[in-house]
């Protein structure tokens, strides 16, 4: 620093400050505490992509059913949780190795998806007792190992059968561990409906593993299939605009993710492609462009994502940051003329 500056250090610091204030800063911290996730199914468009990832994005995390991230998704700003889906994949020594493989930030482990469900809708069909064994035997220890990974219980239906099958899974964790049961980190839940029946699962679940036992702190909720199957978007809409400001309000409710990061050529028969949030050209449809933040993010219906960059199409935004800086600058540099 020069003789000039070290006689001005209370200028030359507020100059700095200035500076910093003007220049336009990311979002990558305001990304990382986002509940918002993606339930990956494996979208081979790489502008969806792109602008699933881009810097505008509130997304953080995203899984994709198994212990092996995609290499459609780029970013290295998102956290991949890897689910072991069924009790072949918790025995075989390769997940394993394949989660210690992983990258430091995935820090969570889902488990069995959907004992209670048929493997012809994507469920892992396992018995309570066979579930408990294996969770034991090969899901637990995973707490211990390495980076000490976070584990949930099974994610069942959002149904009666699911609450039943919970309740039969955990009194078999405590016929084989008396002590401790199935220990877990928190909960993962999925539901497919209107958002009064998704505030009462909810409910239901914190109830069961909360409210009702001496737990402390109480079990987080993590939401990883969500949706309004067999409706148009404009239901969806309606859905969402309800659903994510009471999700993002509630304390027990810690990330979730919407199930339809996909085209409407892609969705399946049994949710419809109103869950879908892309259009059949690549740009962001009603539902996309509310889960992405709307306006107040810089996203709307319509809009596309480019490959490479930041992943949003949209001149006019880059335009203006770049002026911004450049107005910052010779700002600044006006101060630091006069110090």
């Amino acid at each position: 620093m020069s003789q000039h500056h070290k006689q001005h250090p209370r200028r030359y610091l507020h100059a700095l400050a200035l500076l910093t204030a003007l220049t336009p800063q990311t979002t990558a911290q305001e990304n990382h505490n986002s509940k918002r996730g993606l339930a990956y199914v494996g979208n081979t468009h790489g502008t969806d992509n792109a602008l699933l990832t881009s810097t505008k994005s509130p997304i953080s995390w995203y899984y994709n059913w198994s212990p092996y991230p995609p290499s459609q998704v780029p970013s290295q700003n998102l956290e991949f949780v890897p689910l072991i889906h069924g009790v072949d994949g918790a025995s075989d020594p390769q997940t394993a190795r394949q989660i210690d493989s992983l990258p430091q930030s995935s820090t969570h482990l889902l488990s069995f998806n959907e004992p209670d469900g048929t493997t012809g809708s994507g469920g892992s069909a396992i018995e309570p007792d066979d579930a408990a064994k294996a969770y034991i035997e090969h899901i637990v220890p995973l707490r211990e190992r390495g980076r000490k990974w976070k584990i949930s219980h099974p994610s069942t239906t959002g149904s009666g059968n699911g609450l039943d099958w919970l309740r039969k899974f955990n009194e078999s964790c405590y016929k084989i561990d008396k002590q401790n049961g199935c220990p877990t980190d928190f909960i993962a839940a999925h539901w497919y409906g209107n958002f009064e029946g998704l505030a009462g699962w909810l409910g239901t679940l914190n109830e069961y593993y909360n409210t009702n036992t001496s737990r402390n702190p109480p079990l987080k909720i993590w939401i990883t299939e969500l949706a309004l199957p067999q409706l148009d978007a404009d239901a969806n809409a309606q859905m969402m605009n309800q659903t994510l400001p009471y999700l993002d309000s509630q304390d027990y409710v810690e990330k979730y993710s919407w199930f339809g990061a996909f085209r409407p050529q892609d969705a399946n028969g049994w949710t419809g492609d109103g869950v879908a949030l892309f259009d059949g050209d690549g740009g962001l449809t009603k539902v996309g462009a509310l889960y992405m933040g709307g306006e107040n993010r810089g996203f709307k219906e319509g809009q596309r994502g480019e490959e490479g960059g930041d992943g949003v199409q949209d001149g006019a935004r880059h335009m203006s940051i770049s002026w911004g800086l450049l107005l910052s600058l010779t700002f600044a540099a006006g101060i630091f003329s006069t110090l």
